[in-house]
């Protein structure tokens, strides 16, 4: 069953509290004569065309964590900790703890306590660099597995439970299973299938579940890991949840079997000593407005605006868009389209140059929308229209023309360990000259953050096409000392 918070809010007896965003609203009507961090002392001190820009109450209000009441975020005490409280309740988890630093700080902080040199992980090919540089970190070696390609869209597609389970059969070594869901493409796997798996062979789950942070608000979104047995999730509330950018949460599930406390103290060596409150309250403001009417009003709005343009988008010659299909299903509001005799990056550039429409992300094959909490109805009709008269248009495509690629679709030979190729003597040479040398640094173009190409990987012509933005590469210079 779907989260009962939508039905609890309706009633109107029921407050939305949001400790963070109070404690501010107080700092900022009793000021204080401040001889502390940060120095521009409440905007006094700016650039004046910044201040102008964004404004006196902004800069009033950017103050750090330990002043005016407002809690510390290391340990957790004060509104911060209540807000910390009211979130792991809303999102149904144990704890959760608020990230600066983005779904990376969270993905660092599991590497840094959770794994261990030498220790096997499984992690699935099409994971976030955050992840890799974690397990560079900690010197733990990732066993690879490999989603099912969609091959008409040149992307990663599900994980299947199967496949996790003939690893940890053929590997007892493994110790824990990591995967991303959804992909950045909103294609979902059956986590609850993988978690059945991992809790067989008792190994924990950690789910870097950045782009679901709605799915706990809503019926016809699919269902969240802290509901299907993960033990740990990440979200990325900046992306689809309506906080500041780089904010984000990681929830500890309430059966977890991961020790909250390292985890803990891994976030205080990763998160500055000096945290923004604005950023910490607006995560709690959008914690606390996706539990408003207001706020479970936008979800349902953008659902509609997501089928809305499907339909469109599904009258249109030429034009295509991925859907569930069998084996994997898709989050609705994350439209992944390709027009016939356009790349994806032409595509993009036709809809910003002429429609001035920006969308997510563009690929070799197509281009990304996310529908947003925030968008109207009038912006996906501009934006059905505008697809249509490309369609109609017959836009040359000069990107046929070369050999490029925009999203890695390579299966890693793996030839040295992740955090010996990283930490290796380097030599820079030329990107022709890398063929058959081991990569020495992480290639991970964002959006979307998947590698192209990670330490210890050996350079084959196949990555060519993938960096064509690249005159040089960082290889190992005496790989045979490793």
């Amino acid at each position: 069953m779907k989260n009962i918070i939508p039905e609890i809010n309706k009633k109107e007896s029921v407050t939305i509290k949001a400790p963070i965003v109070e404690a501010l609203k107080t700092a900022y009507k009793n000021p204080t004569y401040q001889f502390h961090i940060p120095g521009h002392t409440k905007g006094k001190a700016v650039f004046k065309d910044f201040k102008k820009l964004i404004g006196d109450k902004a800069l009033s209000l950017d103050t750090t964590d330990e002043f005016d009441n407002l809690g510390t975020l290391h340990p957790a005490t004060g509104p911060i900790k209540e807000a910390q409280e009211l979130a792991a309740e809303t999102f149904g988890a144990r704890k959760t703890f608020f990230l600066l630093n983005g779904s990376t700080a969270g993905n660092l902080a599991i590497a840094m306590s959770m794994t261990k040199k030498g220790q096997k992980i499984i992690v699935n090919r099409n994971c976030h660099r955050s992840i890799l540089t974690g397990l560079m970190i900690s010197g733990a070696e990732p066993v690879w597995v490999c989603p099912n390609r969609i091959e008409d869209w040149s992307i990663w597609g599900n994980i299947e439970a199967y496949q996790i389970e003939e690893l940890l059969e053929k590997d007892k070594d493994i110790s824990m299973v990591w995967i991303t869901n959804p992909t950045y493409e909103g294609v979902v796997s059956d986590v609850k299938s993988i978690s059945e798996v991992c809790k067989k062979y008792h190994v924990p789950l950690v789910v870097d579940e950045a782009h679901g942070c709605l799915w706990n608000f809503n019926r016809h979104l699919p269902e969240t890991a802290l509901k299907l047995g993960a033990d740990a999730v990440v979200h990325s509330l900046h992306k689809t949840g309506g906080s500041m950018s780089q904010t984000s949460m990681l929830h500890i599930s309430k059966d977890s079997c991961l020790d909250e406390k390292r985890i803990e103290k891994a976030l205080k060596l990763l998160h500055t000593t000096s945290p923004s409150l604005i950023l910490l309250a607006s995560l709690d403001a959008a914690r606390a407005n996706l539990q408003t009417n207001n706020g479970l009003n936008l979800i349902d709005k953008a659902v509609a605006n997501a089928k809305y343009l499907r339909k469109r988008l599904d009258e249109i010659p030429g034009l295509h868009q991925l859907k569930g299909d069998f084996g994997y299903k898709t989050d609705v509001t994350k439209v992944f389209i390709k027009i016939d005799g356009l790349s994806g990056k032409r595509l993009e550039s036709i809809l910003e140059i002429d429609f001035n429409i920006e969308v997510e992300s563009a690929s070799d094959i197509g281009v990304l929308i996310l529908c947003n909490l925030g968008n109207k109805r009038s912006e996906f009709k501009y934006l059905a229209d505008s697809l249509e008269k490309i369609a109609s248009q017959h836009y040359k495509d000069i990107y046929y023309l070369e050999n490029r690629k925009h999203m890695p679709m390579l299966e890693p030979q793996i030839k040295m360990s992740l955090r010996d190729a990283y930490y290796a003597d380097k030599e820079t040479i030329n990107k022709k000259d890398a063929i058959g040398r081991i990569s020495a640094e992480v290639i991970a173009e964002c959006p979307p953050g998947i590698s192209i190409l990670l330490p210890g990987e050996l350079i084959t012509d196949a990555h060519l096409p993938y960096l064509n933005d690249y005159e040089t590469l960082e290889v190992v210079k005496n790989p045979l000392q490793y």
